[in-house]
Parts: structure tokens; C-alpha cells; sequence
């Protein structure tokens, strides 16, 4: 299991795109290839763009597929960032669902 702690690569305010992706590419994406579970720590985040949670994460579900998001925890959410977290995976839950993917 990966935990990765977001505050110590975006501060309280998570906003640049950059870093999510350059998180995404370098932590979350092979851990999840390897079929390992991740953790986002949000502690100490107490906000976040969609933007940033969307470069973070969305990726995984067109590689992985809408079930991947059992293989993704988050901890330690602000209702602000929980709120966002809930709007992006739901979004690419949908997008997702609606296409046929084997």
C-alpha cells in the first residue's frame, strides 16, 4: 500500500496541475499497475481546484476502468476537497459508464 501525503507536494491550497500529473505519472499509476492499493493523504490540504483532482486521478479510470476507485483511498478530506473528490470521480464514473470498456 502507497500512501501519499498531497500536502507535502501541493501545500494547503492543491492547484497545480503539474504536480498532479507529475504524482499521477510517478506514484499512483505504477503502484496501481502493480496492484497496489493507494492512499491519498489530504491532511493539511484544505483546499483543492477540481482541475488538480481531475489531472490526479482521472487517468486512472480510462486506463483501469470505473472499479479502479476500490483501489484508491482518501484520507483526511476537508468537506471542500471530499466535495471535489466527489464531483470528479462521479464524472468519470459516468463517462466511463457509457462507453463499452473491456
Amino acid at each position: 500500500m502507497k500512501i501519499i501525503h498531497i500536502h507535502n507536494y501541493a501545500g494547503s491550497f492543491a492547484e497545480n496541475k503539474d504536480i498532479a500529473k507529475k504524482l499521477r505519472l510517478e506514484e499512483i499509476m505504477p503502484n496501481l499497475k502493480n496492484n497496489q492499493p493507494i492512499i491519498l493523504d489530504f491532511e493539511n490540504v484544505n483546499a483543492a481546484t477540481q482541475s488538480f483532482i481531475h489531472a490526479l486521478i482521472s487517468d486512472t479510470f480510462r486506463q483501469f476502468g470505473p472499479n479502479i476507485i476500490e483501489k484508491i483511498s482518501f484520507k483526511s478530506c476537508s468537506d471542500h476537497v471530499r466535495k471535489i473528490i466527489t464531483i470528479v470521480v462521479e464524472y468519470m464514473q459516468e463517462g466511463i459508464d457509457s462507453k463499452e470498456f473491456d
